[in-house]
């Protein structure tokens, strides 16, 4: 007896120092623990347009968003110039926004690191069912002849007038028309995408609209779309993350991992997904490559 209560006591020591070990080691947080824990305590800021909220995009994709990374991002919903801004002066951490030639003159001057694409959709001309300039009948597909149309027929068109991507889309049309367009018919709201469609509906008037956004309230409002098709209304969003030498506040690991979530194939689909089963048509294509 004695033998093999001998024998058995290495393997009763042996099992009483494993079950300490674990007992240090369950206390103990391991660096994956860690390393997620600081980012679930992780915050970025996301500068972008009035259509990615107003369409309700945002809604859809940042709580998936914090739910992969932990990360949560604080959206600042500006015109695309603002948003630009914010980010020549450093106040954002990530840009996404829809004017690519003001977004690579960001990039050139070394205020963003790298622009990449990430979905399209279109802009249309909206306004009354009654049209009284006739564009849909005078200039359905040709953005440029409808707003001749409007200029010439004094007819109500309402402008962002904010330097937002859609502003300045509306503003190259007016060039590429040969028009200053000024006078009481002509107003300049200063206001984002929702509240300019609301103004819009309430004349009676025109108005330049990316589509999500007028998809998004076509229930609740009277105007429809009266121009579109024309490869000028293409509308493209991009995404930039601040150059983080801007200052020492600005999350650069957590831009570059916003970056990567909404240019992945999950991040894709469910852009590509996103208004189907409600407008019976996706409000943004998706196009990252």
């Amino acid at each position: 007896m004695i033998f093999k209560k001998n024998l058995k006591s290495p393997w009763l020591i042996m099992t009483l120092l494993l079950l300490l070990i674990l007992s240090f080691t369950g206390c103990t947080s391991t660096p994956t623990e860690e390393a997620s824990e600081q980012i679930e305590n992780s915050s970025i800021i996301l500068a972008t347009t009035t259509s990615t909220q107003d369409s309700g995009l945002l809604d859809e994709l940042l709580p998936i968003f914090k739910e992969d990374t932990g990360i949560e991002a604080k959206v600042v919903a500006v015109g695309t110039g603002k948003a630009l801004q914010m980010g020549v002066d450093g106040e954002a951490d990530v840009l996404l926004v829809h004017a690519k030639a003001s977004e690579e003159e960001l990039v050139a001057n070394g205020d963003g690191l790298e622009r990449f694409n990430v979905m399209y959709n279109d802009f249309v001309v909206i306004g009354p069912e009654s049209d009284p300039a006739a564009v849909s009948e005078k200039a359905p597909n040709n953005v440029v002849d409808a707003f001749k149309v409007i200029c010439e027929t004094q007819s109500t068109f309402v402008s962002r007038g904010d330097d937002s991507g859609t502003h300045k889309k509306e503003l190259s049309v007016w060039k590429a028309s040969d028009i200053t367009p000024e006078g009481d018919w002509y107003i300049s709201a200063g206001k984002g995408m929702g509240d300019v469609i609301q103004m819009a509906n309430e004349m009676m008037g025109y108005t330049l609209s990316d589509r999500a956004t007028y998809l998004a309230m076509s229930n609740s409002i009277e105007i429809i779309p009266l121009v579109e098709g024309d490869e000028r209304l293409f509308n493209q969003y991009g995404v930039i993350a601040v150059n983080p030498e801007k200052n020492e506040m600005i999350n650069a690991e957590g831009a570059q991992a916003f970056i990567d979530w909404i240019l992945s194939e999950k991040a894709q689909e469910l852009i590509g997904g996103f208004g189907i089963d409600q407008y019976g048509q996706p409000l943004f294509v998706p196009n990252a490559q």
